[in-house]
Protein backbone atom coordinates (compact mmCIF):
# COMPACT_ATOMS: atom_id res chain seq x y z
CA UNK A 1 0.00 0.00 0.00
CA UNK A 2 1.31 3.82 -0.42
CA UNK A 3 2.00 5.36 3.16
CA UNK A 4 2.81 8.89 3.89
CA UNK A 5 5.23 9.92 6.70
CA UNK A 6 5.13 13.14 8.70
CA UNK A 7 8.12 13.36 10.46
CA UNK A 8 12.22 12.52 9.83
CA UNK A 9 12.78 11.43 13.60
CA UNK A 10 13.55 7.57 14.71
CA UNK A 11 10.53 6.02 14.54
CA UNK A 12 9.59 7.27 10.97
CA UNK A 13 13.13 6.08 10.51
CA UNK A 14 12.46 2.32 12.05
CA UNK A 15 8.60 1.72 11.63
CA UNK A 16 9.44 3.18 7.49
CA UNK A 17 12.20 0.98 6.69
CA UNK A 18 10.47 -2.21 7.81
CA UNK A 19 7.32 -0.97 5.36
CA UNK A 20 9.21 -0.42 2.48
CA UNK A 21 11.16 -3.72 3.06
CA UNK A 22 7.75 -4.99 2.86
CA UNK A 23 7.04 -4.16 -0.16
CA UNK A 24 4.72 -0.77 0.41
CA UNK A 25 5.18 2.10 -1.24
CA UNK A 26 6.00 5.47 1.10
CA UNK A 27 6.48 8.97 0.88
CA UNK A 28 8.60 11.01 3.93
CA UNK A 29 7.11 14.30 4.80
CA UNK A 30 9.19 16.51 6.62
CA UNK A 31 9.34 19.98 7.56
CA UNK A 32 12.97 20.34 6.16
CA UNK A 33 13.35 18.62 2.86
CA UNK A 34 16.73 17.73 2.94
CA UNK A 35 16.13 15.49 6.22
CA UNK A 36 13.33 14.25 4.27
CA UNK A 37 15.44 13.16 1.48
CA UNK A 38 18.16 11.94 3.79
CA UNK A 39 15.62 9.80 5.29
CA UNK A 40 14.83 8.39 2.19
CA UNK A 41 17.92 7.75 0.84
CA UNK A 42 18.55 5.78 3.72
CA UNK A 43 15.31 3.81 3.84
CA UNK A 44 15.89 2.93 -0.02
CA UNK A 45 13.17 0.30 -1.77
CA UNK A 46 11.82 3.62 -3.43
CA UNK A 47 10.88 5.79 -0.89
CA UNK A 48 10.67 9.35 -1.86
CA UNK A 49 10.69 12.57 0.13
CA UNK A 50 8.14 15.74 -0.12
CA UNK A 51 6.14 18.30 1.77
CA UNK A 52 4.27 17.16 4.23
CA UNK A 53 0.96 18.38 2.33
CA UNK A 54 2.31 15.95 -0.07
CA UNK A 55 3.07 13.11 2.16
CA UNK A 56 -0.70 13.57 3.89
CA UNK A 57 -2.39 13.37 0.40
CA UNK A 58 -0.60 10.35 -0.65
CA UNK A 59 -1.67 7.27 0.02
CA UNK A 60 -4.56 5.38 2.06
CA UNK A 61 -2.24 4.85 5.29
CA UNK A 62 -0.70 8.36 6.66
CA UNK A 63 2.09 7.85 9.60
CA UNK A 64 2.43 10.24 12.47
CA UNK A 65 5.95 10.41 13.97
CA UNK A 66 7.00 13.42 15.24
CA UNK A 67 7.89 14.59 19.14
CA UNK A 68 4.38 15.68 21.15
CA UNK A 69 5.57 19.21 21.43
CA UNK A 70 5.57 18.99 17.22
CA UNK A 71 2.24 17.28 16.39
CA UNK A 72 -0.38 19.99 15.93
CA UNK A 73 2.62 21.48 14.01
CA UNK A 74 3.08 18.34 11.94
CA UNK A 75 -0.90 18.73 11.31
CA UNK A 76 -1.02 21.77 10.52
CA UNK A 77 2.09 21.88 7.69
CA UNK A 78 0.27 18.81 5.89
CA UNK A 79 -3.07 20.57 6.00
CA UNK A 80 -5.23 18.21 8.02
CA UNK A 81 -7.37 20.84 8.58
CA UNK A 82 -7.80 21.30 5.29
CA UNK A 83 -9.04 17.52 4.60
CA UNK A 84 -5.72 16.63 3.05
CA UNK A 85 -5.87 13.37 5.74
CA UNK A 86 -9.95 12.98 4.94
CA UNK A 87 -10.90 9.21 4.77
CA UNK A 88 -7.20 8.11 5.51
CA UNK A 89 -5.81 5.93 8.20
CA UNK A 90 -3.84 8.27 10.47
CA UNK A 91 -1.44 5.99 12.72
CA UNK A 92 -0.65 7.82 15.87
CA UNK A 93 2.61 6.54 17.29
CA UNK A 94 3.15 9.38 19.66
CA UNK A 95 4.06 9.82 23.45
CA UNK A 96 3.52 12.79 25.43
CA UNK A 97 5.83 11.52 28.36
CA UNK A 98 7.46 14.33 30.92
CA UNK A 99 11.07 12.62 31.02
CA UNK A 100 12.54 11.14 34.40
CA UNK A 101 9.12 11.55 35.99
CA UNK A 102 7.03 9.15 33.38
CA UNK A 103 3.62 11.04 33.68
CA UNK A 104 1.70 12.04 30.60
CA UNK A 105 2.26 15.70 29.49
CA UNK A 106 -0.88 15.45 28.46
CA UNK A 107 -2.65 14.54 31.68
CA UNK A 108 -5.70 16.68 32.73
CA UNK A 109 -5.75 17.53 28.43
CA UNK A 110 -6.58 15.85 25.61
CA UNK A 111 -4.93 12.60 24.37
CA UNK A 112 -2.54 12.54 21.56
CA UNK A 113 -4.67 10.35 19.52
CA UNK A 114 -7.52 13.06 20.15
CA UNK A 115 -5.49 15.75 18.88
CA UNK A 116 -4.39 13.35 16.07
CA UNK A 117 -8.07 13.23 15.57
CA UNK A 118 -8.35 17.31 15.29
CA UNK A 119 -7.58 15.73 11.27
CA UNK A 120 -10.66 16.49 9.42
CA UNK A 121 -12.12 13.37 7.94
CA UNK A 122 -8.81 11.56 9.19
CA UNK A 123 -9.44 7.49 10.56
CA UNK A 124 -7.51 7.85 13.30
CA UNK A 125 -5.49 4.32 15.18
CA UNK A 126 -3.13 4.40 17.79
CA UNK A 127 -0.63 2.37 17.54
CA UNK A 128 3.09 1.45 17.70
CA UNK A 129 3.80 3.88 20.88
CA UNK A 130 5.08 1.22 23.61
CA UNK A 131 8.25 0.58 22.11
CA UNK A 132 11.18 2.53 21.44
CA UNK A 133 12.58 2.39 17.59
CA UNK A 134 15.21 0.10 18.52
CA UNK A 135 12.45 -2.68 18.46
CA UNK A 136 10.90 -1.86 15.94
CA UNK A 137 14.07 -2.24 13.94
CA UNK A 138 14.31 -5.84 14.93
CA UNK A 139 13.50 -7.81 11.60
CA UNK A 140 11.38 -9.48 13.10
CA UNK A 141 10.34 -8.37 16.62
CA UNK A 142 10.04 -11.95 18.21
CA UNK A 143 10.99 -12.80 21.80
CA UNK A 144 11.27 -16.15 23.78
CA UNK A 145 7.65 -16.44 23.87
CA UNK A 146 6.69 -15.37 20.65
CA UNK A 147 6.52 -12.46 18.74
CA UNK A 148 5.41 -8.82 19.82
CA UNK A 149 2.01 -7.75 20.11
CA UNK A 150 1.10 -4.66 19.16
CA UNK A 151 -2.13 -2.93 20.56
CA UNK A 152 -4.07 -1.15 18.30
CA UNK A 153 -7.05 1.52 19.06
CA UNK A 154 -9.60 2.94 16.81
CA UNK A 155 -12.86 3.28 15.66
CA UNK A 156 -12.72 2.51 11.76
CA UNK A 157 -13.07 -0.88 10.90
CA UNK A 158 -11.34 -0.20 7.51
CA UNK A 159 -8.54 2.00 9.09
CA UNK A 160 -8.10 -0.76 11.28
CA UNK A 161 -7.86 -3.69 9.26
CA UNK A 162 -4.68 -1.76 7.04
CA UNK A 163 -3.09 -1.05 10.30
CA UNK A 164 -3.03 -4.96 11.07
CA UNK A 165 -1.88 -5.60 7.71
CA UNK A 166 1.34 -3.81 8.57
CA UNK A 167 1.77 -4.82 11.62
CA UNK A 168 1.99 -8.27 10.06
CA UNK A 169 4.14 -7.37 7.70
CA UNK A 170 6.22 -6.47 10.30
CA UNK A 171 6.34 -9.93 11.76
CA UNK A 172 4.09 -8.85 14.39
CA UNK A 173 0.73 -9.38 16.12
CA UNK A 174 -2.36 -7.23 16.06
CA UNK A 175 -4.40 -6.72 19.58
CA UNK A 176 -7.61 -4.96 19.69
CA UNK A 177 -7.05 -2.59 22.28
CA UNK A 178 -10.63 -1.45 21.80
CA UNK A 179 -12.36 2.07 20.57
CA UNK A 180 -10.34 5.58 19.76
CA UNK A 181 -11.47 6.30 23.25
CA UNK A 182 -9.16 3.79 25.03
CA UNK A 183 -6.22 5.46 23.19
CA UNK A 184 -5.61 7.45 26.29
CA UNK A 185 -4.85 4.17 28.74
CA UNK A 186 -2.61 2.93 25.90
CA UNK A 187 -0.95 5.97 26.44
CA UNK A 188 -1.24 6.34 29.81
CA UNK A 189 0.13 2.46 30.39
CA UNK A 190 3.47 3.26 28.17
CA UNK A 191 3.97 6.14 30.20
CA UNK A 192 3.83 3.60 33.52
CA UNK A 193 5.99 0.64 31.62
CA UNK A 194 8.58 2.92 30.91
CA UNK A 195 8.79 3.69 34.69
CA UNK A 196 9.73 0.01 35.08
CA UNK A 197 12.17 -0.58 32.18
CA UNK A 198 14.17 2.49 33.05
CA UNK A 199 14.13 1.34 36.72
CA UNK A 200 15.41 -2.11 35.39
CA UNK A 201 12.59 -3.98 36.70
CA UNK A 202 10.88 -6.33 34.04
CA UNK A 203 7.04 -5.59 34.07
CA UNK A 204 5.48 -8.49 33.13
CA UNK A 205 6.26 -10.23 36.46
CA UNK A 206 3.44 -8.60 37.51
CA UNK A 207 1.01 -9.79 34.76
CA UNK A 208 -0.18 -13.89 35.81
CA UNK A 209 -0.77 -16.14 32.84
CA UNK A 210 -3.99 -15.13 30.46
CA UNK A 211 -5.22 -19.19 31.97
CA UNK A 212 -5.01 -18.14 35.59
CA UNK A 213 -6.15 -14.38 35.29
CA UNK A 214 -9.30 -16.08 32.87
CA UNK A 215 -10.38 -17.90 35.94
CA UNK A 216 -10.29 -14.55 38.33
Amino acid sequence: MRIGVLGTGNMADALGTQWARAGHELLIGGRSRPKAEALAARIGHGARAGSPREAAGFGEVTLLAVAYEGVEAALDAAGAAEGTLSGRALIDCTNAIVPGRFTLATDGGPGMAEIAARAVGARVVKGFCHCADAVWRMTPPVFADGPLGVPLCGDDEGALEAVRTLVRDMGCVPLDGGGLERARLLEATVAFLLGFWFGGVEPRAALPPLAVQGRA
